[in-house]
């Protein structure tokens, strides 16, 4: 997929470490031609980002809340002084108490619920609205990320579960708000992946076990793989793909039943 993406340029939230399925599409991005911008949140997480922004020709970072709408503006200001257009964005932001990713969904509190459900969902259509004026001429591309306990129930993935719900049909509604103006919005949903926010969820490492001994692959899902995907959605080829939750899981959301040696 080598200049797949030569001459786009792009946005990309929520890269955590070089393990994160963000970093796997920057990466994938990069290798296909593009000229990334990175977002992320805090000191700490921004001397992580950093080496890993520059090893993909990258000096564009900035720091960002996007639970303010203040921090947002400012953001986006700077990415607009900077670039007049751009060509894709890619969402890659979840949070949610730890402590409440373990034991009954029941006991949700009602203030992580709201919290979990603003920086999990909502903020896509925070940023897709401040994206919206840098794509309306030549249109362009939003990518989010979910996963299958959005529509199965996931032991211990409680609020996750109904955040991605919630992402999943903002996706839909999105995608035809901004389909005139030539914007697509999809989502990407990967199987259990080793990542820093996939281990907070309680059991994560049997979960990840299981899924990769029952699906039709036999494999869960690499950075690479999620990463290609990315680059297909933000590429001339996917310029009619929109609204849509494209599953990179090795088939396991086709099963009804685990692999018979699995039972």
């Amino acid at each position: 997929m080598s200049n797949t993406l030569t001459g786009k340029r792009g946005l990309i939230m929520g890269v955590a470490n070089d393990r994160s399925i963000a970093w796997g599409i920057a990466r994938a991005m990069h290798e296909a031609g593009a000229e990334l911008a990175f977002t992320h949140q805090g000191e700490a997480f921004g001397k992580r980002l950093e080496p890993l922004a520059q090893s993909v020709g990258s000096d564009f970072m900035v720091d960002v809340d996007v639970t303010d709408d203040a921090s947002l503006d400012a953001a986006f200001e700077q990415l607009a002084a900077r670039w007049p257009s751009i060509d894709f964005l890619v969402h890659a932001i979840a949070f949610s108490d730890k402590s409440e990713l373990t034991g009954r969904f029941l006991n949700t509190s009602r203030a992580n619920f709201k919290h979990s459900l603003d920086i999990s969902a909502y903020s896509f259509i925070e940023v897709a609205r401040r994206a919206h004026p840098l794509m309306r001429e030549n249109g362009g591309t939003l990518i989010t990320l979910t996963y299958q306990g959005s529509n199965r129930v996931v032991p211990n993935y409680n609020v996750m579960g109904v955040a991605k719900a919630a992402l999943e049909s903002i996706t839909r509604y999105l995608a035809n708000d901004l389909g005139p103006d030539g914007i697509r919005v999809n989502a990407i949903s990967p199987g259990p992946m080793r990542t820093l926010a996939g281990a907070a969820i309680g059991g994560a490492r049997k979960t990840y076990k299981y899924t990769e001994a029952n699906t039709p692959l036999r494999r869960n899902a690499t950075l690479e793989a999620v990463g290609g995907t990315a680059v297909y959605l933000v590429s001339d080829a996917g310029e009619f793909t929109t609204g849509e939750i494209i599953r990179v899981d090795g088939g396991y959301h086709v099963l009804g039943m685990p692999q018979p040696e699995s039972m």
